[in-house]
């Protein structure tokens, strides 16, 4: 009797993922081998004694606050990840109930991600105040408020320079670095080193072509390559060769550069090298998994002319393009060759680029690829002297709604309207790209072409038609552990997020945990 039972629920099994294939599925069937599978779920006791559990492992999590100085800091940035884009992700690896790597942080908190002149972030403002701990304008990186976007000259005003906890962390000894899965003059990236009026600025043909002189201002490129925080990163990973080339010049894939001014930054970034310091270029996987960390060497790598290929296309496939977990192992490994510690940012920047497209099922694989580069990153280094943060910088107006069936996909129907009685998904957004204009007073079946729903490139209903989907005004979830990760609670100022980690590592001119009386 015991055999049949296990070989019913492995049949069940078996059944529930070949209906999960079928995204046109209407959920009858479903309901009935949820109602075996989840059977345990059914009784008072299991939620009474998981309930029991949960908080002993939470006594457990917090019982000794750790007030260790961290050696190290990782502040991890989920580009645009969204409390609905979370907990669908949870459903795709796996189901409703698993976390992802970072949900088992036992530190969390709520962040507001206004900016000084906007209700809803960028990716440029939100960058300036979790990195370099200050509010500014939409669109504008590492200044103050005072300078307004696309000013040609206001950014060069280093007395509305915001300094970045890469800055904090170099000047007190500690290597930094950092990672992501967009062009390295990106937004997100660039508020690490960069101070500039437009984050469009990214070589010097786009100064030019705001009408600025490019002989005026360095451009972000530019500045990664020579500027004051730039020029001292350890670790560079990520996408956006064409940056860094003249037009006239073709990188290792054939692709030409963007750059007028007849200048290859890649060369100038190996030549700025300081006295008995390495520097590396690499371009590809195999460059970057063959490197051998050492003290005394940098390294570049730029994987891509623009942005990084989305991990659906690269992760276990090519050999020219590392994941997220390949980039951010090899950062750690170079970075802690340094005694003294290091700051590394990680971002997963391109989460945001799928919700903006209304590229659902890519988003969901995206925030998996980082939650797996966290984990890996949990795993090569121990909380007693490494502070751990992940955030987003803002969110989306992704959707995740409707009465599903436990256990169901994800990209699957949620119901059936109450007027029209056609099906909706569970995954829409507010606004996009993928509006689907009607032709009648009737509302488009979202299922005429169910096969397609699975698919990657699968373009999810939308409310109101955009030419991209736009940013969300919401919070977004600081999860936080290792020393003073405690910090982390409640409803905070994103801006707050940098001086929170700079008091765990006694580094930077405010309050640390080394000088408390700082400030008074």
């Amino acid at each position: 009797m015991k055999w049949c039972a296990v070989f019913l629920l492995v049949a069940v099994i078996v059944q529930r993922d070949q209906v999960f294939a079928k995204p046109g599925f209407d959920g009858i069937p479903e309901l009935t081998l949820n109602s075996i599978l989840y059977q345990h779920e059914t009784h008072r006791d299991y939620h009474l004694q998981n309930g029991v559990e949960f908080v002993k492992k939470q006594i457990v999590k917090t019982s000794k606050l750790n007030r260790n100085i961290a050696k190290n800091a990782i502040l991890f940035l989920g580009d645009g990840m969204s409390v609905p884009t979370l907990a669908a992700t949870r459903v795709y690896i796996g189901g409703e109930e698993k976390s992802l790597s970072f949900e088992e942080f036992p530190y969390v908190a709520m962040s507001k991600t206004y900016c000084v002149d906007g209700q809803v972030a960028d990716s440029a403002c939100s960058a300036t105040a979790y990195l370099t701990g200050v509010k500014a304008n939409d669109g504008t990186i590492g200044v103050s408020a005072q300078v307004p976007r696309k000013h040609c000259t206001a950014g060069n005003n280093k007395a509305h320079h915001t300094h970045s906890i890469a800055q904090w962390a170099f000047n007190a000894g500690k290597s930094i670095g950092l990672v992501t899965t967009t062009r390295v003059t990106h937004a997100s990236p660039s508020g690490v080193y960069a101070h500039i009026a437009d984050r469009d600025w990214e070589c010097n043909t786009d100064v030019k072509s705001a009408n600025c002189d490019d002989e005026v201002v360095d451009d972000i490129a530019e500045q990664l390559v020579h500027g004051e925080v730039g020029k001292n990163l350890k670790v560079i990973f990520g996408g956006g060769r064409y940056n860094f080339i003249n037009e006239s010049t073709v990188d290792e894939q054939g692709n030409a550069g963007k750059r007028t001014d007849g200048k290859d930054l890649i060369t100038e970034w190996i030549n700025n090298h300081k006295p008995n310091e390495k520097r590396s270029y690499v371009w590809n996987k195999n460059g970057l998994l063959s490197l051998h960390p050492s003290a005394n060497e940098s390294v570049l790598g730029l994987f891509a002319p623009s942005h990084c290929e989305y991990n659906h296309k690269i992760d276990g496939i090519s050999d020219t393009a590392p994941t997220l977990k390949e980039m951010t192992m090899k950062a750690i490994e170079i970075l802690q060759t340094n005694p003294k510690g290091f700051f590394l940012f990680v971002e997963g920047g391109r989460i945001d680029h799928a919700l903006h497209d209304t590229l659902a099922h890519i988003a969901l694989e995206e925030t998996a690829e980082f939650s797996r580069a966290i984990k890996v990153a949990t795993q090569m280094l121990s909380t007693d002297d490494t502070l751990f943060v992940v955030t987003a910088d803002h969110a989306h107006t992704l959707s995740f709604g409707g009465y599903p069936d436990r256990g169901s996909n994800i990209f699957g129907v949620a119901s059936r309207g109450d007027d029209d009685h056609k099906p909706y998904l569970k995954l829409s957004f507010a606004n996009g790209p993928s509006y689907v204009p009607r032709n009648s007073s009737q509302r488009e079946d979202p299922t005429q072409d169910a096969a397609k729903l699975n698919d990657f490139d699968y373009l999810s209903p939308v409310t109101v038609p955009l030419e991209g989907e736009t940013h969300g005004g919401d919070d977004v979830v600081i999860f936080a552990t290792g020393p003073h990760a405690h910090l982390f609670s409640g409803s905070m100022e994103q801006h707050t997020i940098p001086h929170f980690m700079a008091y765990a590592t006694c580094i930077g001119d405010g309050i640390t945990h080394c000088n408390k009386s700082k400030g008074n």
